[in-house]
């Protein structure tokens, strides 16, 4: 615990105000990509991504939603978080590779929206169930388009986590334990979209996929080389 509190004790202040401002810039990227593609009628093309024999192999399992919503969260805040205590060389790459993967999924939320029928799916009696896990799960769908959800290509859920390890899993300041932690993270909370019935393989996929080539792409300009030497 004395390590965990020293720390945070290290987190300088940018540290903190990008993980809590860029949680809610991928809430408000989210919201405002279906409502675009609302408004520019591009969800008369939105199409289902669903591969049945695959899909149909991840059974709802309610549990997840501690997982979708309460782990995944509080990882996205702790990304930038812990890049903050890396080179800041490192933290610039790591703020521009992750908005240019948020701008990547908005445009796929605009321009290619995707959706996921509830009713079909057989998941709109979850609300019904008393139980904690199933409330929460409710809540989430709710919140995400009731019987029609839309935006489900990629996984902003995936891509997200995806990048939080990506960001320093190369980074010499972040110990071995914490980069094997934040790995077997991203592995639950891409789960927890199967299990949660919230994404398709293919989302999960997507996501990933999108993270992985923005991070590749900003490795390679290192705009936070030029940075750090215009600082100097």
């Amino acid at each position: 615990m004395k390590h965990v509190i020293k720390q945070l004790k290290r987190v300088p202040w940018w540290g903190w105000a990008f993980g809590f401002g860029y949680f809610a810039l991928q809430y408000g990227m989210y919201r405002l990509g279906e409502l675009l593609s609302r408004l520019l009628g591009t969800t008369a093309w939105a199409f289902e991504c669903k591969i049945p024999f695959l899909d149909d192999l991840f059974p709802l399992v309610p549990a997840f939603s501690v997982i979708y919503v309460f782990v995944s969260y509080s990882f996205w805040i702790s990304g930038p978080v812990t890049a903050s205590l890396t080179k800041r060389r490192n933290f610039v790459n790591y703020i521009i590779g992750l908005s240019l993967a948020y701008v990547v999924g908005f445009l796929f939320f605009v321009f290619m929206p995707t959706y996921m029928d509830r009713a079909k799916e057989g998941l709109m009696n979850v609300g019904q169930q008393t139980d904690f896990f199933n409330k929460l799960l409710a809540w989430v769908y709710a919140a995400d388009g009731s019987q029609i959800a839309f935006n489900l290509l990629p996984s902003y859920h995936c891509l997200i986590s995806a990048y939080c390890y990506l960001g320093i899993r190369r980074q010499p300041e972040i110990s071995k334990g914490y980069k094997v932690f934040s790995f077997a993270l991203v592995i639950a909370i891409c789960l927890s979209t199967l299990y949660t019935k919230q994404h398709y393989i293919v989302d999960v996929f997507g996501g990933v996929g999108i993270a992985v080539a923005c991070y590749a792409i900003v490795e390679k300009l290192d705009p936070g080389r030029r940075w750090a030497e215009a600082r100097a």
